[in-house]
């Protein structure tokens, strides 16, 4: 997405906040003091009115340098460049995140939909839970830039979308080699390489890396290994390019989970302390994919094998007073797929144009489980279960150029998904399939050179566990229980506005509304996720980043969301678990030279206001606020960056739960209260690059 951005002797992260905007053109005009005379920098960005790109005002792009730049805990918290987007956890380092947005606890990512490089990284029915997604594969120097939709009204993304989506696409060259070894508190190690080479008329660019992290935990090391390796070769082809990647991706930790507030209190454990000791994970990801670009064709195709083996244990001792509730989640499939669209002249105005393309995906699970286990050993199975599910989708999306100043984007696009399960039990083995249509407009007008305002409306849907499309008998309780539909519609509103005085100043903001169907409810005792109730959800952002001078540059990103079930269920609130209404992120970087070179200091500050954890919000827990700050001292083959993550060290919790457990002693039906995550505290690690 908008590519074609020339940049010159500006900080990427200017850039990068610049793409953001619909459109934009800057020409800087500054004065160095100690020459005395005029540098002229300028920045050329690309409308993308033509393509019909940037359709609503909630679409950004980031560069990948520019994700490099900021001080950063996890390599998922590359999703925070998102205006509004918060990314945290509640486990161990392995696994995937949690991230909100928009109202929405998308736990891993039920409905927000993530690419890389073209391959989807959402999980439909797996075993952590529908939509899991985990960007622990990805090498953040890899990436060369950041792509984001927010809300339902872009016609090439379809399933987990209700909230938005992000694209990361990788590298096609580099203009140096890399090396990063970057040294921390708590055992953290890592080193990581980027390197390229000329092959016949390609060229290859290969990456590793390779981090160990005990952690801060008093009762768990948490002994992090992950292993990382990509490779890329991009060749000219007919009259386009080729690139074929190949990636791989291993990882093993012992996790530290939430833990309930009262062993706080009580003093049995300490802060970073932790109930099961025993629990962590495995978790490996293997792809081949191939993109084919020309000017008027795209097309991709990719293959995964993903495993993951996560052992947890979040109530202890309550459904099992003897042998405890520890159990294992198990996920081992393969993904196949691919994309295919053009972009083509539309004959209505000059200029208008319209995309059309087919996407499709086939999963099969050889296995997804729930298990009983005891000191890391299966004592018990709740359910096993083989998976086929196939997607189709046709799309298209038109931009058609009315005025000089108005355009307007129409598409839609249809999703068909057909599933086969088989179950352990019988009755819950079966066939199912959906299909619906999904419609979105757009309106883009040009207020002024400065100014310009749009207006949105679509719709869009996500996939249920195929589990719980299927299920009849509950394998637990072997009760009857009813299925889940297997798609579930959504419909979202904007309007926005972009405003950019063209040189120092650029702002955004965005008032939407969601209607959801049915929230996905995952019911971890029997291993699936359910349909729940309709919801609700409008709120505003806004984006503002201010260019003081070439020396500093400023930003504040705020979003607040009302979300609230729509319908009325006697001895239920209205109040959707796990939403976090407020965030806010502010952050300000001050470069000793104009060029980057020299010293640099940046200043970091995010703010989750108290959770929502139950229906009727009666439990408020604290809000979290975390300061991260950096400094670097770049030369022309080499850098030395200093970060030092929660600076404050604050004792604020990462994420809340609030529901029953059990500690040994406790009455037999547990105890209600706040589960929580601490924030890891203070974490000082120093990065050394080298160019070579």
């Amino acid at each position: 997405m908008a590519s074609g951005y020339a940049i010159s002797a500006l900080s990427l992260s200017v850039a990068s906040i610049l793409c953001a905007s619909p459109s934009f053109a800057l020409a800087f005009a500054l004065d160095d003091p100690a020459e005395g005379d005029i540098e002229h920098i300028r920045v050329n960005g690309d409308m993308s009115q033509k393509s019909g790109e940037f359709v609503s005002a909630s679409q950004g792009w980031v560069s990948g340098d520019t994700l490099l730049e900021r001080p950063m805990l996890r390599t998922g918290e590359m999703l925070e460049f998102i205006p509004g987007m918060m990314v945290t956890q509640h486990s161990g380092s392995g696994k995937a995140n949690q991230y909100f947005l928009r109202g929405f606890n998308l736990d891993h990512g039920t409905d927000f939909t993530v690419s890389v490089d073209g391959m989807p990284i959402n999980m439909r029915s797996h075993g952590h839970g529908q939509g899991y997604s985990d960007l622990n594969f990805v090498i953040p120097e890899m990436v060369d830039n950041l792509s984001y939709f927010k809300g339902t009204y872009y016609a090439n993304i379809g399933d987990f979308s209700s909230a938005g989506g992000a694209f990361f696409n990788l590298k096609d060259s580099i203009d140096d080699n890399r090396l990063f070894f970057t040294l921390g508190e708590y055992g953290y190690q890592r080193l990581a390489t980027l390197n390229h080479a000329d092959i016949g008329e390609g060229k290859a660019i290969a990456a590793f890396e390779y981090q160990t992290y005990d952690g801060p935990w008093t009762d768990i090391n948490e002994d992090v290994r992950k292993k990382n390796a990509n490779i890329r070769y991009i060749t000219p082809l007919f009259d386009g390019e080729l690139t074929v990647t190949g990636m791989a991706y291993d990882n093993s930790w012992n996790g530290a989970d939430q833990v309930p507030a009262r062993a706080i209190e009580s003093g049995l454990i300490d802060r970073l302390g932790s109930i099961d000791t025993d629990v962590g994970g495995e978790s490996s990801r293997y792809s081949l994919s191939a993109n084919y670009t020309s000017d008027g064709i795209n097309a991709s195709f990719y293959a995964i094998d993903t495993d993951l083996t996560l052992f947890s244990n979040f109530t202890y001792f309550l459904d099992n007073p003897e042998t405890g509730d520890q159990f294992e989640q198990a996920d081992d499939r393969q993904i196949y797929g691919g994309e295919l669209f053009t972009t083509v002249p539309l004959a209505v105005t000059d200029g208008s144009t319209i995309t059309m393309g087919a996407q499709w995906r086939f999963d099969d699970i050889e296995n997804v489980g729930l298990y009983r286990t005891r000191n890391l050993q299966r004592v018990g199975t709740i359910r096993e279960d083989a998976i086929k599910s196939s997607s189709y989708s046709l799309f298209a999306q038109s931009n058609i150029l009315l005025t000089d100043a108005l355009s307007l984007s129409l598409g839609g696009r249809y999703d068909y998904l057909d599933v086969d399960v088989t179950s352990d039990l019988a009755a819950n083995s079966g066939e199912e399939s959906d299909g619906l249509f999904t419609l979105k407009a757009a309106l883009k007008y040009a207020v002024t050179d400065d100014i310009t305002a749009f207006a949105n409306i679509g719709q869009g849907f996500h996939s249920n566990d195929a589990r719980g499309a299927t299920i009849s008998i509950d394998p637990v309780s072997s009760e009857s229980t009813p299925a889940s539909p297997l798609l579930v519609k959504s419909l979202g509103y904007e309007a926005g506005v972009n405003y950019t005085d063209g040189r120092t100043f650029n702002v955004s903001a965005a008032l939407w509304r969601l209607e959801l169907d049915s929230e996905l409810l995952y019911v971890g005792d029997a291993g699936f996720t359910e349909a729940s109730r309709p919801s609700e959800r409008h709120g505003i952002e806004l984006s503002a980043y201010y260019w003081i001078s070439h020396h500093l540059t400023t930003d504040i990103e705020a979003a607040y969301t009302n979300a609230r079930f729509s319908d009325r269920v006697e001895g239920e609130g209205r109040h959707i678990d796990g939403t976090v209404p407020g965030v806010v992120s502010a952050g300000a970087t001050y470069y000793q030279n104009n060029d980057q070179l020299g010293m640099s200091y940046t200043l970091r500050a995010r703010y989750l206001s108290s959770r929502t954890v139950e229906s009727f919000d009666e439990v408020s827990p604290p809000a979290t606020f975390l300061l991260n700050t950096q400094v670097a001292y770049r030369q022309p083959t080499w850098d030395v960056t200093l970060e030092v993550l929660n600076a404050l060290d604050s004792d604020d919790h990462d994420i809340d739960y609030f529901y029953a457990s059990r500690l040994p002693g406790e009455p037999e039906g547990g105890i209600e209260d706040l589960h929580y995550h601490p924030v890891e505290p203070r974490n000082v690690r120093v990065t050394f690059s080298l160019r070579y």
